[in-house]
Parts: structure tokens; C-alpha cells; sequence
């Protein structure tokens, strides 16, 4: 299947994985693949603590944030610093989304590689707010990188599934299983013990220890979430099994059109009835900070600088990127600096010269 003609809005993927399971050489082999087809992704590295990236990234939270510095000045340790690094660039990641929204028309997949600490991201803070934001604006889809070979044992494979599971619970988004490393061990072992009860039965009768019998009872738990599971067998080493990714992702961003995108949708209309009251709350305390001033003076103090109001609740925000920005390259990342126009906005400035005229006119005696 090509990989170009899913949908016009970029599709992100944000890729998770065990340490180990190859979550980072399958993405290397994703990008190789999408670049074969004329289709190149657009890239970005959430892991500050990788040393090398085997593809070039076109936002690296290393630029951004340096992992061995917030180590020091926060006196944590290796994981402590990637969730401090990771919630330090949640905070700006709507730079981020204006960047993804600069390239859609360019690139159509966004693939995120994620910390290889699996949990910093998927129970994290950062994380959400990060999922958040991508699943609001772009179909999203959670692909979750296996190691096959290491899931020969059923307890172990057992493992792997409830973990999966509970990440399906928390991010709510389509998501795909990548049982990575075919190469090494065919895959097909896992999809038989997940559509035949019975088979991984058998192979837990094997085991005597308490953990069996523990993983026998959830093997009947997990049934449904099998049931509806998109997996797909994958080399990232030799590169076979993409074809069937791309078709199991087509499936998934379909899903997120039918299913997620309606609900998204509402919570982003909710969100933005909120955000219009807190704007209507601030212009009220605005009004009534400006109505004080008049009242002392009959005149507005100071100049046209909104400082000489007092402290008022205003809040100026600039909606689009500059033209120096736009003009930036595709390698640009989020700690470029951002120039800023020092002069005050339009609609500004000609809102605080009519409210002027009308105390002017309101506290003239003859008018």
C-alpha cells in the first residue's frame, strides 16, 4: 500500500516501546521507508537522554533541554531528570504544534520516538499534555513496538499485553501492536496465543508458579481487548512487515476519524466555551480597573502603554508565526528565538483611543 493517500491532515504516531525493543531502529526503518516513497516524515525526539539519533530529527528536545544540566541543578537521577526534562518542554510544546501545522502540507506522517523509559511518558503529565494536543489537532495513533523474541515465554508475552492494554486505557487513541524483531523469531506464535484461548493454555501449563495461574485468569480478561487489536509482525532490521503497517494504519487512522475526532471535537468546543467566559471575566475586571482610573481623574493616567493602567487582568497573545519564521528551514526546532514586534497591537491601540474619546466626551460638562 503507498504510504501517501490516508488523509490531508498530517498523521501523528506516537511510538512507545519497552528499553530494548527496537522502538527507535523501527522508527530509523519507518523513515527510510516513507523517504523511498517521496513521502519524508516529519521527525521529533522526545528521549533527552539518547546519545545518538539514527535519523535526523526535525525537532530534538535535546536542543531544547539539556538532560545532564537539569540533573545537576535538580539533584535527580537518570529518571527523575527525563521526566523533569520531558514536563520543562511540555511547556512549550505549542511552539511544536505550530511548527507540525507550518508542515502538514509538506509532510504527511509526524512521527514521535518517545523516552525509551516507557512509563516517563505514557503516566506522566507531559505525556498527556502532549497526546492531548496532537490527538486534538491531527489524527493520532499510539504505536507500541514489541519485542518478539522476549515474549516467547507466556508470562512474559502476558506482560506485554496488560501493558499494552493499560496504555490503550490511558491515551484513548487507535493503537497498533509492532511485534518487532521477526527476523530473530517469527511472530506468529503470539497471534495464534491471542486468537486461541486453548493454544496459550497449553503453553502456560508448562509453568507451575503462582504467576501462571495468575496469568490464566487474565488471559480471559484480555479476550475483548484481543478481539479488537490491530498487530502486525515487523523486522526493523531487514525492513519486511511495513507494507502491512501502513495498511493496519490506515485502518487505525480511520478509526480516529470515526470514533476519537467526534469526541475530541467536543472537548475542544467545551474548552473553548471556557476560555471565551475567562476572556469575558478578564474584559469585566479590565472595565472596572479603567472605570477607577476615570473616576479619580475624569482622564485616563499615563500614556498609550497598557503598564499605566494598573493591574488590570489584560492578557495580549499573538495568534500567527512571523514572516522571519515562516521562512525558517525544516530542520528549525522549538529554541530558535521567536522576534516579537515591540510596538503595541492594532486592535489594541485603537480600543484604548475610542474608550479614551468616550470618558473624554462622558466627562465634559456641556456634552
Amino acid at each position: 500500500m503507498a504510504a501517501g493517500g490516508l488523509t490531508k491532515a498530517p498523521v501523528c504516531l506516537l511510538v512507545l516501546g519497552m528499553a530494548g525493543s527496537g522502538k527507535t531502529t523501527f522508527v530509523q526503518r519507518l523513515t527510510a521507508q516513507l523517504h523511498g516513497q517521496h513521502c519524508p516524515p516529519y521527525l521529533i525526539n522526545l528521549d533527552p537522554a539518547v546519545r545518538d539519533l539514527p535519523f535526523p530529527a526535525n525537532i530534538d528536545i535535546r536542543d531544547t533541554v539539556k538532560y545532564k544540566e537539569v540533573m545537576k541543578q535538580y539533584g535527580l537521577g537518570p529518571n527523575g531528570g527525563i521526566v523533569t526534562s520531558l514536563n520543562l518542554f511540555a511547556t512549550r510544546f505549542d511552539q511544536v504544534m505550530k511548527f507540525i501545522e507550518k508542515r502538514q502540507n509538506a509532510s504527511k506522517y509526524v512521527i514521535i520516538d518517545t523516552p525509551g523509559q516507557i512509563e516517563v511518558f505514557t503516566w506522566s503529565a507531559s505525556g498527556t499534555i502532549i497526546t492531548e494536543a496532537l490527538a486534538s489537532s491531527f489524527p493520532s495513533v499510539v504505536v507500541y513496538v514489541m519485542d518478539t523474541s522476549r515474549s516467547t515465554n507466556p508470562i512474559t508475552f502476558m506482560s506485554n499485553m496488560l501493558y499494552a492494554c493499560s496504555i490503550l486505557y490511558k491515551t484513548k487513541l487507535p493503537f497498533i501492536v509492532v511485534m518487532n524483531k521477526t527476523d530473530i523469531i517469527d511472530h506468529s506464535f503470539a497471534v495464534e496465543w491471542m486468537q486461541d484461548f486453548e493454544t496459550f493454555q497449553d503453553a502456560l501449563n508448562q509453568e507451575t508458579s503462582y504467576v501462571s495461574n495468575l496469568t490464566r485468569s487474565m488471559s480471559l480478561v484480555l479476550d475483548e481487548f484481543y478481539s479488537s487489536l490491530k498487530v502486525v509482525g515487523v523486522s526493523s532490521v531487514l525492513g519486511t512487515g511495513l507494507d502491512d503497517f501502513f495498511v493496519q494504519l490506515s485502518k487505525a487512522v480511520e478509526e480516529y476519524e470515526r470514533e476519537y475526532r467526534p469526541e475530541y471535537e467536543r472537548l475542544r468546543k467545551t474548552a473553548e466555551e471556557a476560555q471565551n467566559k475567562q476572556k469575558r471575566e478578564q474584559l469585566e475586571h479590565l472595565w472596572k480597573d479603567m472605570g477607577s482610573v476615570c473616576v479619580q481623574g475624569n482622564t485616563l493616567a499615563g500614556s498609550d502603554d497598557a503598564s499605566a493602567m494598573g493591574p488590570s487582568e489584560l492578557i495580549l497573545t499573538r495568534g500567527t508565526l512571523d514572516e522571519e519564521e515562516e521562512r525558517e528551514s525544516d530542520t528549525d526546532d522549538i529554541d530558535h528565538e521567536v522576534t516579537e514586534d515591540s510596538h503595541e497591537e492594532p486592535a489594541f491601540r485603537n480600543f484604548m483611543q475610542e474608550t479614551r474619546m468616550k470618558y473624554q466626551r462622558s466627562s465634559s460638562p456641556n456634552e
